[in-house]
């Protein structure tokens, strides 16, 4: 089974239709009120709540699939709280187009490409239209993330609870763009990442916001023993490595019908990924470093880049990398989280793996 399938299969109760309830209305709502300030802003809106629909909403999956086994019982309070995260994925998704420069998602414009577009049709030069699509994307994400924030004081839940969901979401925001800082210093820096410097860019930009908080947030919120939630922010921790390892791997490797996203990107980008960390030690690093790096690579550059990666060991590196952290994650779950919960978990470790080894 493809990992993109695993990840549709985290949680298919009914929870899952209150979430999109909740975005629905979220999105309503901000077209409301941005219809009264300009109908250049309602399209923004507009953009942002298309930039959304094509989500897998893997983050609202774990958080209503850790509520409802442990014992949670008010699932409309669970949606509110799994779109939040929701949310934070997509306004970091917008950010980290600007940042990488991508114009492209799911096979379609992304919202700074939409802007770009609609520049160069009202006659804007190639820089004023990659700058309109960047702004956009900027505001956008910004948004998206203050409204991500807004519905979070909307979820209902005690005093106490609310502490510590709120402890929850500001690290996760704090520990993702620390992340995603040192991944574009790295990606800037004259000598390689160490494996280990790679790998914590990989738990702060993803693991927190991505398994982490959204597992313990559901934990939290449906009233768990502490340390039930603690337990599940430990798999969480490992489980984004390996996910993170597994994304890099399909983003130089994987079929962009797949993914999503180009599967050049990496590689012209020249993003520092576990598998670059490993064959810059390697003889093939030479080469390698001549063709990678620069929106100009050629596809048979890329390709040969590919083949360099994978004649190294590189790519087995990272799919056995990729391994350890998965059965690191599934060995943290013990007997003081439910059986069907651990199944679900250790599932998708399963497939994460199982997935990295697909043609």
């Amino acid at each position: 089974m493809k990992f993109l399938d695993a990840e549709y299969a985290v949680e298919t109760g009914p929870g899952l239709g209150l979430v999109e309830d909740v975005l629905d209305q979220f999105f309503t709502d901000a077209k409301l009120r941005a219809v009264s300030v300009h109908p250049a802003y309602l399209s923004l809106w507009e953009a942002i709540e298309r930039n959304a629909a094509c989500g897998k909403r893997f983050r609202p999956r774990l958080l209503m699939l850790a509520y409802r086994q442990l014992g949670g019982r008010d699932p409309a309070a669970a949606a509110r709280l799994a779109a939040v995260y929701e949310l934070l994925h997509n306004a970091f998704l917008i950010h980290d187009d600007v940042i990488d420069r991508d114009v492209v998602r799911h096979g379609v414009p992304n919202l700074s490409g939409h802007y770009a577009n609609k520049s160069r049709r009202a006659g804007a030069t190639e820089e004023a239209a990659q700058h309109a699509g960047m702004a956009a994307g900027l505001l956008a994400g910004d948004l998206v993330l203050a409204g991500a924030y807004r519905l979070h004081e909307s979820v209902a839940a005690d005093s106490g609870v609310r502490a510590e969901l709120s402890a929850i979401l500001d690290h996760a925001v704090f520990s993702s763009i620390g992340g995603e800082l040192l991944d574009v210093e790295f990606a800037r820096a004259v000598e390689m990442p160490s494996p280990g410097e790679v790998r914590t860019v990989a738990r702060r930009k993803t693991a927190v916001y991505s398994f982490e908080a959204p597992l313990q947030a559901g934990a939290v919120l449906a009233g768990a023993a502490a340390p039930a939630a603690a337990t599940l922010a430990a798999f969480g921790r490992d489980a984004g490595i390996a996910y993170q390892i597994a994304d890099d791997v399909r983003g130089t490797f994987g079929d962009e019908a797949d993914t999503g996203k180009t599967n050049s990107g990496d590689l012209r980008e020249g993003k520092r990924t576990v598998l670059l960390s490993y064959a810059a030690s390697k003889p093939q690093w030479g080469r390698i470093s001549e063709l990678m790096g620069g929106a100009g690579m050629t596809a048979a550059e890329v390709q040969k880049v590919r083949d360099l990666l994978t004649e190294c060991g590189a790519r087995d590196h990272a799919v056995q990398l990729a391994s350890e952290h998965a059965h690191a994650a599934v060995k943290q779950l013990g007997e003081e989280i439910p059986a069907a919960l651990a199944e679900s978990l250790e599932s998708l470790m399963h497939s994460l793996v199982a997935g990295l080894h697909s043609p």
